[in-house]
């Protein structure tokens, strides 16, 4: 019986999957196998997702076995990988869905010419993006460097395939053995910093479906307005899930458009299907930018007076910058592997624009502690909030942690949640904990510089210093 393998990558499911239906479209039986790839060695999976992945790969075996089939686990050098498992099946072809990350286009691209030179058959898909990359292109023929013109011209011509139902499969009979995932150790033990996740996230292509269909149906109404504020759940969330590939952008377009069918093209779904475009966007720059996750997109911004202070750095990934509203973005991504987008902004500002801190450092804590990082939203949003980027935030754009939690968390909800030093204070007061009264903060037993930091930079005088810096490069 003739075999056909099929390599999971960032494509943890099983429905509307065009690689799996392919090879189980082939006569024989299908090989899926996981490769957790030790030859790409930056951007890929950072330490929070190691969390993710194992439970999600626990679920995607669940999900084969269920099928009759078996999902195989394997470490190491992929190439190393699938040439043994090509030798002792005698496969005659290799499938996959394509990355758009560059060390994954490197390498698959070189894996693919190997094959082919073998005599094996291989077939590739695109299955994680509307729109591949390289078929957008402006008048002049270049690619768009702004976000909206691009997201135009896709709206335009987006022809999402039909969704793909799971497909029957016939798995083959080898000895070839699993490795167990349990023998990755990729859940964190003394200490579980990861211990919190699971009170917040089911990992998985069920939890995922079920996830955007909740959304749809109870929060999508009033999106555009609740996406703003921290303090209730106001978005998706399903952006681990899409990472990760348990759901695809396919799948949540066809559910967006039902909800237009029935409700109308609102203003909340015009602003959530731009999230969606900006995740597009994204890998769309990071394809025809390759050092985007690197180097700044803007060259003016190569020698920016970057401080670097690393106590700074250190503070800010604490959420101990006496800032509350800073504060409870960390700590609510410390505790969860996520932080509300809104916040994200905050934060990021703070970092590169406060603190002058270069935004690779904050990126490069994002991708290490985010469950859903992912090398082309991280690295586009860091340098559009350092003004760096393409279709960047304006040089004089320095976001008020003060005003930004007056107007988005003005109850402070969110800020009590995860700062609970300060959880006492009334809510004119629970945003700028320092300007407190001595008495109020005595009857609440609150010490500011012991009990909760003093803010670690005074506001105006780090705007100021900004302004200057970034006004050099302007000029420049």
């Amino acid at each position: 019986m003739s075999v056909t393998i099929y390599w999971h990558r960032q494509d943890l499911r099983l429905s509307d999957n065009p690689a799996l239906d392919y090879a189980a479209s082939k006569e024989g039986s299908v090989l899926p196998v996981y490769i957790r790839d030790e030859s790409l060695t930056i951007w890929h999976v950072g330490s929070a997702q190691h969390w993710w992945l194992h439970h999600s790969l626990l679920k995607l075996q669940k999900s084969y076995k269920d099928q009759g089939a078996n999902l195989l686990l394997h470490s190491g050098k992929a190439e190393d990988i699938l040439l043994a498992l090509i030798k002792k099946t005698q496969a005659k072809s290799i499938v996959w869905n394509r990355c758009y990350d560059p060390q994954s286009i490197k390498r698959d691209t070189e894996l693919k010419k190997l094959f082919i030179e073998m005599g094996l058959e291989v077939k590739t898909f695109n299955d994680s993006l509307l729109t591949e990359p390289e078929k957008v292109r402006n008048k002049s023929g270049g690619f768009f460097k702004v976000f909206t013109p691009y997201w135009k011209e896709c709206l335009r011509s987006i022809e999402a395939r039909k969704e793909i139902p799971i497909p029957k499969l016939r798995n083959t009979k080898t000895l070839e053995l699993s490795e167990d995932i349990n023998d990755w150790n990729l859940l964190p033990t003394k200490p579980n910093w990861a211990e919190g996740f699971s009170e917040y996230w089911s990992p998985g292509e069920e939890a995922a479906l079920a996830k955007i269909s909740d959304f749809l149906q109870d929060a999508m109404n009033g999106y555009g307005k609740n996406r703003d504020i921290p303090g209730i759940t106001g978005t998706s969330r399903i952006s681990p899930h899409l990472h990760f590939g348990e759901i695809s952008s396919t799948q949540i377009w066809h559910r967006v458009q039902h909800t237009i069918d029935e409700m109308g093209y609102t203003n909340d779904i015009e602003r959530y299907l731009a999230e969606i475009g900006w995740r597009e966007f994204s890998y769309y720059l990071l394809y025809h930018f390759n050092d985007l996750p690197s180097a700044p997109f803007n060259s003016k911004f190569t020698d920016f007076p970057w401080k670097d202070e690393k106590e700074h750095l250190k503070l800010w990934q604490k959420g101990m910058t006496g800032y509350p509203i800073v504060d409870a973005g960390m700590r609510e991504l410390w505790h969860t592997g996520w932080m509300h987008n809104r916040v994200r902004m905050i934060v990021a500002s703070f970092l590169t624009k406060h603190l002058m801190v270069p935004w690779q450092k904050g990126a490069d804590w994002f991708l290490d502690t985010l469950l859903d990082a992912d090398i082309a939203n991280n690295s586009a949003g860091w340098q559009w909030v350092a003004g760096c980027g393409a279709d960047a935030s304006p040089y004089f754009r320095i976001f008020n942690p003060i005003t930004q939690g007056k107007k988005f968390d003005p109850k402070g909800e969110y800020v009590r949640k995860w700062v609970p030093e300060i959880a006492d204070l009334p809510d004119q007061i629970v945003h700028t904990p320092w300007l407190a009264e001595s008495s109020t903060l005595n009857d609440l037993s609150i010490k500011i510089g012991k009990t909760y930091p003093k803010p670690i930079v005074d506001h105006q005088k780090a705007r100021n210093r900004a302004l200057e810096a970034y006004g050099e490069v302007k000029n420049s």
